[in-house]
Parts: C-alpha cells; structure tokens; sequence
C-alpha cells in the first residue's frame, strides 16, 4: 500500500526522538507498509540528504538493539525526505501539493507535532490548496491547546476541515510498552484482576521519572510548560488506565467511554482545595550519570511558571505556596524525602540537592489528611504568589 506520511515539525524534539526511531522499528519488523514515503517539514534549510543526515545522529544515540546498522540504515532513509515550509504562509502549501502529487498514494497522513497555536492554520491551508482529500488523515499531536476554549476552537476548525473519521487525536505517552502492559495486567491476569479494587487498595501514587533535561525543548516549555505537557494527558491518561473498569470491547470507543467515566468521577479542585492539595516545584540544577544538569532558567527561579523538565525537582516555598516555617517532618515520608531540608547548607553553598540524579523525581501530593495531620495546611506568606495551575 503506497502512503504519505507528512510530518509538521519534522525536525522537532517528538520526531526526532521519538517517532523517528518508532518507524524505523516498524520497518525493520516489515510492518512498515511498502511503497512508503516520510517526509519531514520544517523551517530549516535543509536537503533531502541533509535531513537523513540529521535523523542518523538520533539512532546513534538509540540502545544498542534498536540502532540500525549501516544496511538498514540507509534502506530507511531512502523513505525520508524534506520539504522546506513555513506554515503561515499560504503559498508554501502549494509546494506540499505538488510534492505529494507526485504520486498516486493509498493514503496520506497529515501528523500535526507542531505547537497547538498552528493547528487550525495548517487545517485551513490544507483545505484551502485541497489537500483534505477522503484519502486524508489528520493526526493532532497533544496538547490540543491551552484551554477549554482553545481546545473547542481547535476541534471545531478541524471538524469543519475534515470528517471525524479522518482526525486522530493522538498521546504518544500510551505507545509505551508499560502503559500497555497495564490493560493486560488489570483484565487479563487472574491475580490481579480480583483484587483491583478500592477494597484491597490504599492508594495508588503515579510516579513519572526520566533523566531527560530540557535540551532543545525551552521554547515548548515557555508556552506550554510542564502541566500541560505531562498531566492533563499523560498523567491523566495513566489515572483512567489504573482506575476504569473493564470496557465492552477492544474498541476505541468502548475504551474511551470507560475512560470517560473515571474523569467524570473526579473531585474538581477550587482556588481555596489547591493550596491543601498541589505542591508545585521547580527543577534546579543536578546531575544524570554523573552529568552536569543545568537548572532551568535560574536568573527568573522566582518567577511563577509551568516549567518543564530537567535534572532535579527542587520545591520552591513561594512558588508553590508553602509558607516559610514549614519543615519537612511535617510532611509525609514519601513527600519529604524528595525536598532539600531547608536547614541544610543546600546547593547554594556547594551541595547537590535532595533528589540529585533522578530527574523528573516529582513529590507525590498527599491529600490534606495525610499531609497536615490534624490541621489545615499553612497559608503562604503574604504576597507570595498562590498556587494556581
């Protein structure tokens, strides 16, 4: 089956690192159909063999099982090429057009790794230069934006564009291997399946941990940030995995209806429940492997912000509304052994922080009964910014 697969933000962090090494996989397993074509997108200019070039120093870096040889390498790259295109301009698409009618496809899929502010751009120039053929698909590539309006203004674009048929709405974070696990141990393991239940469960903590710094990735994460990018999805996909109760089928539907059910059952928070649930951090400087980390913007640590990942998460009082006396006996043992003792001479005077070396090591967020133990958790100092999303 002859395909077009476009990819929007080809040399973006998610295809260079992530699904770039994910079809390289499928093509060495044959389960790459054949007869197809990748092409990247992007604002760098860039030739086809320089593309390739780009792509083969991310496998370099791939384990050693996954990394393709010289061989396979170069009968992969045969599939990649490059088009040179910047999306907000609507002569670009024309090129686009006539590097896909080059041939006759199967299929053609649009995937959409760009930041969420483009893609009701994009799905409007590819209709207005008639690119949303039925043979279309249109991949979205989470977050799909910054609200709820923004996200209802995204789908209603989209839907005008496309048939509901032709959109996938896509969270890479469920390819993992653990994640799918997760279906498999829950309903088809009879060990676990009768005791997966509030009865014979006290609490269950979601831990996402990776020695990944923020890289190349600064300006996602000034205009997205790590809330966005890690917990009203992945986190939140991982809670209805966990929690859902067995769906009629295999279908996605049927998948998303249970899914649904376990979101509509949360507890939404409030400006006055968030200072007794949510500690927000910020990540500071550390090492991974015996590397160093950088902190993530250090000169503006003081500034309130969704900030993204980096070595170490380093809590910082004002930040997330902890008030100055507080000391960490009064937190929980699972809490309080990822924060750096305030008493202690911290990393300012040559010391690596609590959690060196685990990147991503968020604290878990105990409810206010586990964590404040007779009382309500302290108010922040006043004038301090308040721990809002």
């Amino acid at each position: 089956m002859a395909f077009d697969l476009v990819f929007f933000g080809g040399t973006g962090d998610l295809v260079w690192r992530k699904l770039m090494p994910a079809l390289f996989q499928a093509f060495r397993h044959g389960t790459l159909p054949e007869g197809g074509r990748i092409i990247g997108v992007g604002r760098d200019d860039l030739s086809d063999e320089q593309y390739r070039q780009q792509i083969q120093t991310r496998f370099e870096q791939v384990d050693g099982a996954k990394r393709p040889n010289t061989e396979e390498f170069a009968r992969f790259a045969s599939l990649l090429c490059y088009l040179r295109m910047d999306l907000s301009r609507p002569d670009a698409y024309a090129a686009l057009a006539s590097r896909l009618a080059e041939r006759d496809t199967d299929t053609v899929v649009m995937y959409l790794s760009t930041a969420p502010s483009l893609f009701t751009t994009v799905c409007e120039q590819l209709a207005a230069s008639g690119l949303n053929t039925p043979k279309t698909r249109i991949v979205l590539e989470k977050p799909l934006g910054h609200d709820l309006a923004s996200n209802r203004a995204i789908n209603q674009v989209v839907g005008r564009v496309f048939k509901e048929q032709q959109i996938f709405r896509i969270d890479h974070y469920l390819g993992k291997p653990a994640v799918q696990n997760l279906f498999a141990m829950r309903f088809g393991n009879a060990l676990f399946e009768p005791l997966w239940r509030r009865e014979h469960i006290a609490n269950i903590q979601i831990t996402m941990a990776e020695e990944l710094g923020v890289e190349k990735r600064g300006g996602f994460y000034e205009t997205t940030g790590a809330l966005r990018d890690m917990v009203q999805n992945h986190a939140l996909q991982l809670l209805c995995a966990i929690a859902m109760e067995p769906p009629i089928n295999a279908h996605a539907d049927a998948i998303r209806d249970e899914k649904l059910k376990v979101l509509r059952a949360l507890k939404r928070w409030t400006p006055e429940t968030l200072s007794q649930h949510v500690i927000r951090g910020q990540y500071a400087a550390g090492n991974v492997d015996g590397q160093p980390v950088t902190a993530y913007r250090p000169a503006h640590r003081n500034r309130q912000l969704a900030l993204g990942r980096g070595a170490v998460l380093h809590p910082h009082r004002q930040t997330h509304g902890l008030a100055r006396g507080t000391h960490r006996d009064q937190l929980p043992p699972h809490t309080a052994r990822h924060l750096p003792d305030p008493d202690g001479p911290g990393e300012q005077a040559g010391h690596p922080p609590a959690t060196q070396g685990r990147a991503g090591a968020a604290p878990v967020c105990p409810g206010p009964e586990q964590a404040w133990p007779g009382r309500r958790r302290p108010d922040p100092e006043p004038g301090a910014p308040g721990p809002g999303l």
